[in-house]
């Protein structure tokens, strides 16, 4: 069964650049917690340019969460912003850098925008 948080680093690492983010500078790091382990995924923007990796390094932005609510995200599903204000997601450091990164991620079934860009209709 394929990965939809997987599926999803690796649309937006193919993403490249994006001119919506010319003006953004950041990492976010997004700490996924399984029932064995805590998964790192660390999404760069430079000046429109996006970078994925596996990274658990240093971020301006972290974001805690489960990787079952998180896959919830990646299919379009949940909202990261809603899921926030639930508190199923917890965010450290720069929040505006993640609702800038929020526009790349895919919307509910049949949303216009950034689910076209990435490829999931």
């Amino acid at each position: 069964m394929p990965d939809p948080t997987v599926e999803l680093f690796d649309r937006l690492a193919r993403r490249g650049h994006d001119p919506f983010l010319e003006q953004v500078r950041g990492t976010v790091r997004f700490d996924l917690a399984t029932d064995a382990e805590i998964l790192y995924w660390s999404v760069t923007i430079d000046r429109g340019n996006v970078r994925v990796s596996r990274d658990e390094g240093d971020a301006d932005c972290i974001v805690h969460t489960t990787k079952a609510r998180f896959d919830r995200v990646a299919t379009g599903s949940a909202n990261a912003m809603a899921m926030l204000l639930r508190a199923e997601m917890i965010v450290h450091g720069d929040v505006q850098l993640l609702v800038m990164l929020e526009r790349l991620l895919p919307g509910p079934p049949g949303a216009r925008g950034p689910q076209l860009a990435l490829g999931l209709r």
